[in-house]
């Protein structure tokens, strides 16, 4: 099982709410070996680094997505280093997202080349060894509320996947061989069984 640990949170609200967009933007790029988050409160969330098998993990993960992405051609995907300025405020990183092309193309390329101020229509988290898992679940309704129409939080330690969406109770997978993105990703089935037996 894993070996959790909360991610380091600095409670300085009322000085953060001035570090927002491009200043939380340009604060990020000067501290770049770390994962930073702001939650909806301005509260700076720290994580770590992954460690080797999440790392291999999620980057099978993009891998797949971004292989359905570039086959289906109606929508971007990104990776776990693109920050998503949600409409409640918070600034969040998922594992790996997707977003329609028309609502990407309704962006300027500044707004491109920076922090993307919508939620992705699908989210997923993966969580790593160190992650606790109700703040990830916490994240995952986030996004919900915050405009996604799909999200996964993979639990690669408990061999199970949480599938979130819009008015919809969550509903939990056990030891699924795959998961389907239908009807959000149309034809994109991510074979989970291979990241239980990592």
């Amino acid at each position: 099982l894993p070996d959790e640990t909360d991610p380091v949170v600095l409670h300085f609200a009322p000085i953060l709410q001035r570090l927002r967009g491009d200043d939380f933007f340009r604060f990020c790029q000067a501290n770049e070996l770390w994962q930073l988050e702001l939650s909806k409160e301005g509260d700076l969330i720290i994580a770590m680094a992954a460690g080797g098998k999440t790392g291999r993990r999620n980057a099978n993960l993009t891998r797949l997505l971004g292989n359905w992405a570039a086959e289906d051609g109606t929508g971007e995907y990104f990776d776990s280093n693109t920050g998503f300025i949600l409409p409640n405020g918070a600034e969040r990183s998922p594992d790996a997202a997707w977003l329609r092309k028309e609502r990407w193309e309704t962006l300027s390329n500044r707004q491109q080349e920076k922090f993307i101020p919508l939620c992705p229509d699908f989210v997923v988290e993966l969580r790593s060894y160190t992650d606790r898992l109700k703040p990830l679940q916490a994240k995952m309704q986030e996004y919900i509320e915050n405009g996604a129409q799909l999200g996964w939080l993979i639990d690669p330690y408990k061999r199970r996947v949480y599938v979130y969406r819009p008015d919809a109770p969550m509903q939990r997978l056990d030891a699924p061989e795959q998961v389907s993105g239908e009807p959000v990703l149309p034809g994109f089935v991510l074979p989970v069984a291979q990241f239980w037996q990592d």
